[in-house]
C-alpha cells in the first residue's frame, strides 16, 4: 500500500481500519481462530494477503506471551560434535523427539569457555529452557542459566544444580567399575586408560593425574571406577598408565594408544572413556599386526553402532532415552519432585575385543 507517494508496510492496524473491525479480531485470525466466524477469519486473511501482510511478527509475538517454544541445548564442546559424535547425535534425536511432539524446537548453543562470552550467550539466548549437554559444572556461566529462572535439565553431575534441576543420566562410575572388573577378572594387570579431558590443552599423550581431581565430572567418574575396580582386586593405581586424549575422536584414541603399545611393556588391555576413543584405539592395533581379545584387551563406552559391528566390548547407555526423558521433564515435568530426578540402567556388553591375557606374568 501506498501514503504519500511512499510505500508502508502493511500491519494488524491496516487491515482493521481496512475492514472495519478492531486490531484485536485480526490478530485472533491468527492467533485465536476458533474465536472468529470461518467467514469473517476468510475475509481477514483474503484482505492480508491482498495488502501484502504475512501475519504478526512472530518475535514480537513471542515477547508478548513470554514463551518461544524453544529449549536451548548449552555445549562446551566444538557445535559440529552435534552432528558428528554418534552418542550425541542419539542423544539429540531423544530430545528432539520430545519436544517436536510438543510442538517446541531445539536451540543448539555453543558455551564459549570464556566466561565473559559465555554469560553473553545465555544473556542472550531467547529460550524457554536449558538442557545441559557437555558442560562442566565449574563454568562460569551457569550461574547466569540458574538466575534467568526457567527449567534446567542436566545430565551430568547430579548435584551441580541443587534439588530443582531436573536431572537424567548414569551412575557413571558405578558401570565404568563394572568395565575394570571385567578387565581384571581377566587376569590383566599391564593396564591404560585413554580418556578425553583428563587435563586441559589439548595434548595427546601420557599424564599424571590424581583421579579425585579431574575437572570433568564423566570423565573424572569413569577414571574414578575403573581406579576401584583395580585397587579392589589388588592393582596399585600407579601402575596404570592414564592417558590423555586431546579431544573425542577417533584419531585421537589411536594415537593415544601408541603411547600404551609402542614400548617394551606394552599394555596388555586399554580401557577407554567413550567408544569413538576405543575405535581409535582398534585402528591403531590393526596397523600394528595385533588382534584385539588376543593380544590387546579393549574396552568403550557408551555401544554406539559402530561398537558392535567391531565386536567392541563396551557400557550399553541409553542414549536416545536420555535425551527423549530430559525433554519430557523440561516441557511436562511431574508433579513430585522425585520424578524430576531419574538414574537409567546401564548394562556390560561383551564383545570379541576383550579375552583373556595371555602374558605369563599377571601379578
Amino acid at each position: 500500500m501506498q501514503k504519500g507517494g511512499a510505500v508502508m508496510a502493511a500491519t494488524l492496524q491496516t487491515i482493521a481500519d481496512e475492514l472495519g473491525v478492531s486490531r484485536s479480531t485480526v490478530s485472533n485470525a491468527y492467533s485465536r481462530p476458533d474465536q472468529l466466524s470461518p467467514d469473517l477469519r476468510a475475509r481477514i486473511l483474503a484482505t492480508a494477503e491482498r495488502l501484502g501482510y504475512s501475519g504478526p511478527n512472530p518475535t514480537a509475538r513471542s515477547l508478548r506471551r513470554g514463551k518461544v517454544n524453544a529449549i536451548g541445548v548449552l555445549l562446551t564442546d566444538n557445535l559440529s560434535m552435534a552432528f558428528t559424535d554418534p552418542y550425541a547425535v542419539a542423544y539429540l534425536r531423544g530430545l528432539a523427539e520430545a519436544a517436536s511432539a510438543r510442538e517446541t524446537s531445539l536451540l543448539l548453543i555453543n558455551l564459549p569457555t570464556d566466561e565473559a562470552a559465555g554469560r553473553r550467550v545465555v544473556s542472550n539466548a531467547a529460550v524457554d529452557a536449558f538442557c545441559l549437554y557437555c558442560v562442566p559444572d565449574w563454568h562460569g556461566a551457569l550461574e547466569l542459566v540458574r538466575q534467568r529462572g526457567v527449567p534446567i535439565v542436566i545430565g551430568e553431575d547430579p548435584n551441580a544444580f541443587g534439588p530443582d534441576a531436573s536431572y537424567v543420566g548414569i551412575d557413571e562410575r558405578a558401570a565404568a567399575r563394572r568395565l575394570g572388573e571385567h578387565i581384571v577378572n581377566l587376569g590383566h594387570r599391564d593396564i591404560a586408560i585413554v580418556a578425553h579431558w583428563i587435563v586441559d590443552g589439548g595434548v595427546t599423550g601420557e599424564v599424571s593425574a590424581d583421579p579425585d581431581a579431574l575437572r570433568y565430572y564423566v570423565t573424572g567418574e569413569r577414571v574414578r571406577g575403573f581406579r576401584d575396580a583395580f585397587t579392589g582386586a589388588g592393582l596399585p593405581w600407579d601402575r596404570v598408565r592414564l592417558i590423555n586424549a586431546a579431544a573425542n575422536h577417533r584419531e585421537e584414541g589411536a594415537a593415544g594408544a601408541a603411547h600404551a603399545l609402542d614400548r617394551h611393556d606394552r599394555a596388555t588391555a586399554i580401557l577407554c572413556t567413550s567408544d569413538v576413543l576405543a575405535l581409535g584405539v582398534l585402528d591403531a592395533l590393526r596397523v600394528r599386526g595385533l588382534t584385539p581379545g588376543r593380544d590387546v584387551s579393549v574396552t568403550g563406552f557408551d555401544d554406539i553402532p559402530d561398537a558392535e559391528v567391531h565386536g567392541l566390548t563396551t557400557i550399553r547407555q541409553p542414549s536416545v532415552e536420555r535425551g527423549r526423558l530430559a525433554g519430557e521433564l523440561l516441557l511436562d515435568p511431574p508433579e513430585d519432585p522425585a520424578g524430576r530426578r531419574l538414574t537409567l540402567p546401564v548394562s556390560l556388553v561383551v564383545r570379541a575385543t576383550t579375552g583373556p591375557n595371555s602374558t605369563k606374568e599377571q601379578s
